[in-house]
């Protein structure tokens, strides 16, 4: 991750029986990607997946939008999904959390929608060539994640094109 977990996560993960590894980095930047593979490769059983969770908002109408506010939303996304793929190998699996608004749109959300909708391309490249990968369009989670910000106003407009949210249980 960019940043360190909450306090407790990693406690809260191995006292359920997981066996937690934290590194630090930023997967928009190809040196820190190759550094985590490296520590893996060295230290750990051989990798054999990947989940790309990464994502920035940057909420602004179009007009109000700057080549930097793209650049600072599509860097985890695109950026870093796309150095995985190149310095990752052959994989179990290749994950890539994208997001409704990339099929939907989402209001002030150009942006992230662009970032989310580059998702699918990296999934299909690797499937056209044998190797496993999927983009999953999520939706707004219940009481936490991205959508947590949202006004009861931005629900209660989902809500109303028929878009619910997606319970943590």
């Amino acid at each position: 991750g960019r940043r360190a977990p909450a306090d407790g996560t990693i406690d809260e993960l191995a006292g359920s029986g997981a066996q937690v590894v934290f590194a630090q980095g930023d997967v928009a930047r190809e040196d820190d990607v190759r550094r985590v593979l490296a520590e893996i490769a060295a230290t750990m059983l051989p990798l054999r997946g990947v989940f790309h969770l990464a994502g920035v908002l940057d909420d602004g109408v179009l007009l109000q939008q700057t080549w930097d506010r793209f650049e600072k939303v599509m860097a985890p996304k695109v950026t870093g999904a796309w150095h995985l793929h190149q310095l990752s190998g052959s994989l179990d699996y290749f994950v890539l959390f994208s997001s409704f608004a990339s099929v939907l749109g989402s209001a002030g959300q150009a942006n992230y929608a662009a970032a989310n909708a580059f998702l699918d391309g990296p999934a299909h490249f690797r499937r056209a060539r044998g190797h496993p990968a999927v983009s999953i369009n999520w939706g707004n989670w219940a009481g936490g994640g991205m959508a947590a910000r949202l006004s009861a106003q931005d629900h209660r407009r989902f809500e109303a094109q028929g878009i619910g949210t997606i319970q943590v249980d």
